[in-house]
């Protein structure tokens, strides 16, 4: 079973985030603060579950939480400040949104910038080590697949509702033949150089 904390004695945030990796779309973050105590057999990093244990496990971590949010950072943001930058940011977001305060953040990954002045630790893995990264982990997955659904509404042509705006074969073809739409990212590499011949 994950770890339930990282710091001793301290409110403690687990941060993560999904969609980096992404040709279009947000980047998503989610911050989760557990009861010190929190115990949770099912919690697991998100990428080892289906999408049905996923939401459901989404709506255990909404009910256990003391306190949960999301954060988000948009495309245009992400070409303006690369998508490092906006997945931290994203996480940011979802710290400034949590009803309770927390005293220290633990984060999925190796980096991170300081949030106002708590101490913070950056754990390679975390959402297979920590309950609360493995919740952020989650909950970030599952509000970005369903923000990603419904963009996939306005431009069925690029397979969303499959691929979440991730660069499958599909959605390069449907680049080749549509052009781009307001929610890729023109600073990621859409197609190999060589192809890019539509108007950005």
């Amino acid at each position: 079973m994950l770890k339930s904390r990282y710091y001793e004695n301290l409110v403690e945030a687990g941060c993560d985030e999904a969609g980096r990796g992404c040709l279009a779309g947000s980047v998503y973050a989610a911050a989760v603060i557990f009861p010190s105590d929190y115990t949770n057999e099912m919690l697991n990093d998100s990428k080892q579950l289906s999408a049905k244990k996923r939401y459901a496990l989404r709506a255990i971590v909404e009910r256990d939480a003391l306190a949960w949010a999301i954060g988000v950072v948009t495309p245009a943001e992400i070409d303006k400040i690369n998508i490092l930058n906006a997945s931290i940011l994203a996480m940011h977001r979802a710290l400034d949104a949590l009803v309770v305060r927390p005293e220290a953040v633990i984060v999925d990954g190796n980096r991170f910038k300081p949030y106002r002045d708590l101490p913070a630790t950056t754990i390679v893995k975390g959402d297979g080590k920590y309950l609360s990264i493995a919740a952020a982990s989650i909950l970030a997955k599952t509000f970005r697949d369903d923000y990603m659904k419904e963009l996939s509404r306005e431009y069925p042509m690029y397979d969303w509702n499959s691929n979440k705006g991730y660069p499958t074969q599909r959605h390069r073809a449907a680049i080749r033949t549509h052009g781009i739409t307001p929610y890729h990212r023109r600073s990621f590499t859409l197609l190999p150089q060589e192809e890019l011949s539509f108007d950005f």
